[in-house]
């Protein structure tokens, strides 16, 4: 027989705990054995001289070492830890990510347009997020007592004007664009990139999908309207384009459920959009992406300052919306990120009083905007980058009002240089700065901002952020008066998230100082004042109960500002308190069917009653804000095409959602601010060719 190596040692972390499950084995044989829960092992081997050993365990970098086995007895080896996407410390302070690329996020494409009371709208899914508000009568995502024009979309970094569709006066308007089209949804609700700027309060960044896996085809027929879309994938898998269409009408809808005003015209409207992706090469991906839509409608109702007289509401509205964008690696660590957009949109309003307006008021208003943003990126190491970028936009505001114009174009251009450097793998910072200068205002600022994480072990992290942010006033004031500056915010935000496979605990706290808002009293200035602050909790649970997946998020806020007309800082009228959701969703795969409902509650939110003292501004409240929406999918396949019916309704209950009151001129009648109807439901078939996505559903729970 031949002589027998013993070979044998111990196996631990740089910190020296030992690690247990570890394969030992010489290279190129058969010979070797597992460490113990002390990280022992021991083997035998009839090799001889010196060979290579190895060592491997998930989670650890393999280790390989030449070694004489004839002297091969109580080694010690160390393994250091992998630096994966999960084991690595991340930015997270004030940023919420929806993905289906990376390991950390909190949401995922699907949850946007599963959630109960969503109706498939990214804004509205958002909201069941801590720090939005529940406003369900103006434009836009209002954060941590930011107005909703303090938060800016970008689609593939680029700013995107009007990403809402218009609405009349005192009803919230729904975004315009499909959440199939984005791969990757960053919700920031502070302390964000330099990247992006004129935002106060809050960034959502989109970034468009890249190569389908497998062409498509996708055919939905509902309460509203119908809807089609293709997406096509070349034979070589180097390019791919595709449409979405669909077509909308209320009509027989409103036949149905009454409205608290008669539609003169019933909503109705077109939207489409078109892309097309080029892989160039290796790294390399052109894309190009167009929205249009075109939407119109009208109401009658009773006026409020002439009682027995109707007054009438129409809008026509046209948009358009295209960007370019291309990626490239350069080479050598070096990235490059081009991008250009341009967008149009146009408002064609008529209001009038019968038998009280001497005449009709007629507004046309067209909003254009050109924008070139230009960035590379340069690997320091194997973690850390730099970023550094530039961008210019060219707006032009034309608007008429009856007879009178009133027009005015801005050159917009910025640089911005972050740095995410990475001390450890536990241990990130960013640092950057944003220059910003606007030829309208000719004013210029620069805007420091900074942000450290550290990984407390693999699942949980802490993290920091300040930062400065600017923001032009809103284009109706910029049309009457050019001499402003822009305001200011301040941001300070700590958080504690930990994210395992199945749970989501996070935490954070925050404040938030305003300078130089916009005032209108005595005349347009920029002397507003005003802060934020607060604390905010999210838990996600898709373990507990099989097949359940349920999310709790809570917002308490503080905050006050003196803008506008306001005599002095008061709580807004757009900011609650307290605000909770629960979004609750139950996969029954016996019947294949898909349960939901989301739960929001928010606490009164002032509003202006001017039959009290101006030492009583703001104070009175509108009642508490208590909805339930549910939503029923059932999968099932319908030829060869992969089916879902769905049915979504919210506010079940047909609770008063009270959004504020308006008052006549002489004080003497008020209106309630609230919804068209108690409540809104949608039925629907949804069938898709060439994806099966029901084991995507049935995975998320």
């Amino acid at each position: 027989m031949q002589a027998q190596t013993t070979v044998s040692g111990r196996v631990t972390t740089a910190k020296k705990k030992p690690l247990p499950g570890v394969n030992i084995a010489i290279a190129g044989t058969y010979d070797g054995a597992t460490t113990a829960a002390d990280g022992s092992f021991s083997f035998t081997t009839t090799a001889k001289g010196e060979r290579v050993l190895t060592a491997s365990l998930v989670g650890y970098q393999a280790l390989e070492i030449k070694t004489d086995l004839a002297a091969a007895a109580q080694l010690h080896l160390v393994l250091k830890e992998s630096v994966n996407e999960l084991k690595m410390v991340t930015i997270s302070a004030g940023s919420f990510e929806a993905s289906d690329e990376k390991k950390n996020t909190v949401l995922k494409p699907l949850d946007i347009v599963t959630t109960a009371g969503a109706n498939a709208d990214i804004v509205s899914a958002l909201k069941t997020l801590p720090g939005a508000q529940q406003v369900g009568e103006k434009e836009g995502l209002f954060v941590r007592g930011g107005t909703g024009y303090e938060t800016q979309t970008f689609i593939d970094g680029m700013l995107v004007r009007n990403p809402f569709t218009s609405g009349m006066p005192d009803f919230a308007a729904r975004g315009r664009f499909s959440p199939f089209l984005f791969k990757g949804t960053t919700f920031s609700s502070g302390g964000y990139s330099a990247q992006y700027g004129q935002g106060l309060s809050s960034a959502l960044v989109l970034e468009s999908t890249d190569l389908p896996e497998r062409s498509s085809y996708t055919l939905g027929i509902g309460s509203v309207g119908p809807s089609v879309g293709v997406d096509m994938l070349s034979k070589n898998k180097k390019q791919a384009y595709g449409f979405e269409m669909d077509y909308f009408n209320l009509s027989p809808y409103f036949a149905l459920v009454k409205q608290e005003q008669k539609p003169t015209i019933a909503p109705q409207g077109f939207n489409g959009s078109g892309n097309y992706r080029l892989k160039t090469s290796k790294t390399g991906m052109l894309k190009i992406f167009v929205n249009a839509t075109w939407n119109r409608f009208g109401f009658q109702g009773e006026s409020l300052e002439y009682p027995g007289f109707n007054e009438d509401f129409e809008l026509e509205n046209k948009y358009l919306y295209t960007n370019v964008s291309y990626k490239e690696n350069l080479g050598k660590g070096w990235k490059l990120n081009l991008g250009t957009s341009f967008s149009t949109n146009q408002d064609r309003i008529y209001m009038d009083t019968a038998g009280k307006s001497p005449a009709p008021t007629r507004i046309n208003a067209r909003q254009d905007l050109s924008q070139f943003r230009l960035m590379v990126t340069r690997m320091l190491g194997r973690f850390s980058m730099l970023r550094i970028g530039s961008e210019y936009q060219y707006a032009d505001e034309r608007s008429r009002f009856n007879q009178y114009d009133v027009d005015y174009v801005d050159s917009y251009s910025a640089t911005f240089a972050e740095a995410d450097v990475y001390f450890t793998p536990r241990f990130v910072g960013r640092l950057g700065a944003r220059y910003e200068y606007t030829s309208l205002l000719k004013a210029s600022s620069i805007a420091p901002r900074a942000s450290l994480a550290y990984k407390l072990d693999d699942k949980s992290q802490v993290a920091f952020a300040y930062g400065e942010f600017y923001q032009k006033p809103e284009p109706q004031y910029l049309r009457m008066q050019h001499q402003l500056d822009f305001m200011r915010a301040t941001h300070y935000i700590a958080s504690y998230q930990r994210i395992s496979e199945f749970y989501t605990l996070r935490g954070e706290v925050f404040y938030k100082k305003y300078h130089d808002l916009l005032k209108t009293v005595p005349g347009l200035n920029n002397n507003g004042t005003g802060y934020a602050k607060g604390a905010e909790l999210f838990w996600r649970d898709r373990k507990s109960v099989k097949n359940v997946d349920y999310w709790l998020s809570y917002s308490y806020l503080d905050t006050k500002r003196d803008y506008l007309n306001y005599p002095f800082e008061v709580q807004p009228d757009f900011a609650a308190q307290h605000t909770a959701t629960l979004v609750y969703k139950h996969y029954i795969p016996s019947v294949q069917l898909n349960v939901g409902a989301t739960y929001s509650f928010a606490t009164g939110r002032p509003y202006y009653n001017p039959n009290r003292p101006e030492s009583e501004f703001m104070k009175d409240r509108t009642r508490h804000l208590n909805t339930l929406s549910l939503n029923v999918n059932y999968l099932t396949t319908v030829g060869k095409a992969f089916t879902v019916f769905v049915f979504t309704m919210s506010n079940v209950l047909g609770n008063d959602q009270e959004y504020g009151f308006r008052y006549s001129s002489d004080k003497l009648r008020r209106r309630m601010v609230g919804p068209m109807a108690p409540r809104f439901f949608y039925v629907g078939m949804f069938m898709s060719f060439g994806i099966d996505r029901r084991q995507e559903v049935i995975d998320r729970q």
